[in-house]
C-alpha cells in the first residue's frame, strides 16, 4: 500500500514539475473574480475625456422584485445572489447603480466569456477595414498550418457561430482538459495549432471556447504586427470614451497572445458602454465604430449551416429580440432594443437556481 501511495505521489510530482499549467491550476484552483491579478496583461487606456452616463432622474425605479414566487427588496436579492455590481441604463440615463460586498464603481471584474462578444466586434471591424475579406473565408487563409488538421473546410462564419465541429473539452475543473490548458497555459498559439475536429463543420452548434481563441489567432494574423489589445483600444476603447483603464489578459508576458475567449478586465460602467454601442447599432456620437450590418447580423439568429436559434456571432439571443454577452461566474451585458435598456451585472458567482435573463426581463417589464 505504501509503495502504491509513493508511486502515485511521484507521478503527481512529475506532472506538476513538468507542467506550468498544472502548477497554476493547483495553486489557483478555480477561476474567480481576482484572476486579473494572476495573469500577465496588456493595458487599455481610459479616455482623457470620458463619457459619463446621466444621473438617475426623478423616475421611480422598482425597489422590490418577485422571482420564483418570492418577493424581496431588490438590493437584498442582488446581494444575497453574490452580485458585485448592477446597473440599469435607459436613454443614457442611469436608473439604478449599486455595488455590493464592499465593491464600488472602481472595482475591476474579469469579463470571462463576455470577451467573446468584444472579439466578435473586432472581427467585424477587421472586415470593415479590409484586413479580413469575409466570414465566408476559410480560417486557413490566415492559419495555413491548420490545413493538415482538416480546417480548410472551417469558415470564419463557422467559428463565430460555434459550428466548427471542434474537438474541445469545455470543462474548467479538469486540469488536463483543453479549456484549462487555454486558460492556465502559456502557449496559446501552439495550442490553437493543435486543435482537431470531431465532426463535419457547419452541421451543429456546440459552445466551445476554443473557437473564440481560434478567432483570436485569425485576428492577430490579420493585424500583421498590431496586438489585439491595441486594435481594441483604437476601434472601441478610445472612441467610446471609456472612463477607466482596463486590461486584456494574455498567455505570457513576452509576446503574449490575448485570451480572446475570456479575460477583459474592466469596470461595470465601461462594460455598459459596450452594450450602448450595440444598442445604437455600432454608432457612437455619429461615428460608425462597428458596421451597422455587423451588429444586425450578430444579434439575429441564423440557423443555416448548423447555426442556433439562441446564439449568433458570440452573442446569446433571446426570443423577444433582446441579446446578451455572458461570462462565467455571472457576468452579463444585457441589451433590450425595444425599450432602449442596458443592464450590466457583475458577480463573484452565478447564484443558485437563478436564470438571470428572466430577472432582467422582470425588471425591464416593470419600467
Amino acid at each position: 500500500m505504501k509503495q502504491r501511495l509513493l508511486l502515485f505521489a511521484c507521478i503527481i510530482t512529475i506532472l506538476i514539475i513538468s507542467s506550468c499549467k498544472i502548477v497554476r491550476f493547483v495553486v489557483y484552483n478555480f477561476a474567480d473574480v481576482k484572476d486579473y491579478e494572476k495573469f500577465p496583461e496588456r493595458m487599455l487606456q481610459a479616455s482623457p475625456n470620458p463619457f459619463i452616463f446621466y444621473s438617475k432622474t426623478s423616475q421611480v425605479f422598482p425597489q422590490s422584485i418577485t422571482y420564483n414566487g418570492k418577493t424581496d427588496r431588490l438590493n437584498k436579492f442582488l446581494s444575497e445572489e453574490n452580485t458585485l455590481a448592477f446597473m440599469v441604463i435607459r436613454n443614457d440615463t442611469v436608473l439604478y447603480e449599486n455595488y455590493f460586498h464592499d465593491k464600488d464603481e472602481t472595482t475591476i471584474v474579469p469579463s470571462f466569456s463576455m470577451a467573446k462578444s468584444f472579439t466578435s466586434a473586432l472581427i467585424g471591424c477587421a472586415i470593415a477595414d479590409g484586413l479580413i475579406q469575409s466570414v465566408e473565408e476559410p480560417v486557413t487563409n490566415y492559419i495555413p498550418e491548420l490545413k493538415k488538421n482538416g480546417f480548410d473546410k472551417v469558415k470564419i462564419k463557422h467559428v463565430l457561430q460555434m459550428t466548427t465541429g471542434l474537438k474541445f473539452n469545455e470543462n474548467y475543473i479538469n486540469p488536463f482538459g483543453e479549456v484549462a490548458s487555454f486558460y492556465y497555459g502559456q502557449k496559446l498559439r501552439k495550442r490553437v495549432l493543435k486543435l482537431k475536429l470531431a465532426y463535419e463543420p457547419g452541421t451543429k452548434f456546440e459552445y466551445k471556447s476554443g473557437n473564440t481563441e481560434l478567432l483570436g489567432l485569425v485576428l492577430e494574423r490579420a493585424l500583421k504586427g498590431k496586438t489585439i489589445t491595441a486594435y481594441l483600444q483604437e476601434k472601441i476603447w478610445t472612441p467610446l470614451q471609456m472612463e477607466f483603464d482596463a486590461s486584456w489578459s494574455i498567455d505570457q508576458a513576452k509576446n503574449g497572445l490575448e485570451k480572446t475567449f475570456c479575460c477583459i478586465n474592466a469596470r461595470a460602467r465601461d462594460f455598459a458602454k459596450f452594450g450602448k454601442l450595440y444598442l445604437n447599432k455600432g454608432n457612437y456620437n455619429g461615428k460608425q465604430l462597428i458596421p451597422a450590418d455587423w451588429v444586425e447580423q450578430s444579434t439575429h439568429a441564423d440557423q443555416t449551416e448548423g447555426g442556433s436559434s439562441f446564439y449568433k456571432y458570440q452573442w446569446w439571443l433571446e426570443k423577444n429580440g433582446d441579446y446578451r454577452a455572458q461570462g462565467f461566474l455571472g457576468q452579463y451585458i444585457y441589451v433590450c432594443p425595444k425599450k432602449n435598456i442596458i443592464i450590466v451585472k457583475l458577480s463573484k458567482n452565478e447564484g443558485e437556481n437563478i436564470w438571470w435573463s428572466d430577472v432582467f426581463k422582470t425588471i425591464i417589464n416593470a419600467l
